[in-house]
């Protein structure tokens, strides 16, 4: 890989000298999340690292309930007519037309986190959001064997929002891996919150009220699901009471992780879809192959090995620029 970049920048190099750096354009879901401002310094690392080649310009809405603000953004985007575009399209229909206008005009597409039915592309890579799902479910049973519970009960499942390929991957897996280990676990029906962190405290508020001590634990499948949980439990001290895991790794989340009141957090590494999003698009504007899809991994963060994967857990310690 690095033999093949350095080729990449000698011949762009040549390029670079004649027209001036690529523009690419990185389009984030949300600029209020930390989880999308670690792509940041993924994409600005990888900037750093080719070395005048690329300009990387970074948009991106408010919030990941802004769908139509971030379409907004991206058509904006696509009349500057940048080399290539890195998109985290929030959802996975509603940016699809002006995707595919771009990569009819010759724009490369690099998609990350969250695929996108129904436009052209010349890469996707993402978490195996279905494996890290059900590595969720793993989690509940073995904390809930170590707490000494019964594999029985309730299973509170609060969703970031609803129509999200990427967060319905993660539910349908979670879903599937618990009914396997734990067939007696009943799931309730799921609570969508829009991606507010009140409406997710609000949820976990409704769930305990609705079922008391039949609740035995909840699944937060995003950062701001998981910060929403966190605090109710913190706040009404039921971390022993009920098993709570997340995804993502928001600092509230960890500092949740750390005090013991989430049990596990569900990982995903952002740096990296960042970095290689952005090296993805400079290899497809040099006419270079690219897998149609990358897997960029996930973790299992505990309270035990939380330590040990700090570079997971904040890839501000990886800024280079």
């Amino acid at each position: 890989m690095k033999r093949l970049f350095t080729l990449l920048s000698v011949l762009a190099l040549c390029v670079v000298t004649v027209f001036g750096a690529y523009n690419i354009a990185f389009i984030v879901k949300a600029t209020d999340s930390e989880f999308w401002q670690y792509t940041i310094v993924g994409a600005k690392n990888a900037e750093k690292d080719l070395q005048g080649l690329i300009k990387v310009t970074v948009y991106g809405p408010p919030s990941e309930a802004d769908i139509d603000k971030q379409v907004a953004i991206l058509e904006d985007v696509i009349r500057t007519k940048p080399a290539a575009i890195v998109i985290s399209s929030t959802s996975s229909h509603a940016t699809a037309p002006a995707l595919n206008r771009a990569y009819q005009q010759g724009i490369k597409i690099i998609l990350i986190d969250n695929f996108v039915f129904n436009t052209g592309y010349n890469s996707f890579l993402a978490t195996n959001n279905k494996l890290g799902g059900g590595l969720a479910a793993e989690k509940v049973v073995e904390f809930l064997k170590k707490a000494g519970k019964p594999l029985k009960g309730k299973v509170g499942l609060i969703s970031s929002m609803a129509g999200v390929q990427v967060l319905i991957d993660r539910d349908d897996g979670f879903k599937a891996r618990l009914k396997e280990l734990a067939p007696e676990l009943e799931i309730l029906p799921t609570r969508y919150v829009d991606n507010d962190i009140a409406k997710a405290m609000a949820a976990t508020e409704d769930l305990i009220t609705a079922y008391g001590d039949q609740l035995v634990a909840i699944f937060a499948d995003n950062n701001h699901t998981g910060v929403g949980v966190a605090r109710v439990l913190e706040e009404r001290r039921l971390q022993d009471k009920i098993i709570a895991v997340a995804y993502d790794s928001d600092p509230q989340e960890v500092e949740a992780l750390r005090k013991g009141i989430l049990k596990a957090l569900i990982v995903q590494d952002p740096h990296g879809m960042g970095y290689k999003g952005v090296m993805f698009a400079f290899m497809a504007i040099n006419g270079e192959p690219l897998p149609t899809y990358f897997d960029t991994g996930v973790y299992v963060v505990t309270r035990e090995n939380m330590d040990q994967l700090k570079w997971v857990l904040d890839p501000y310690l990886r800024k280079r620029y």
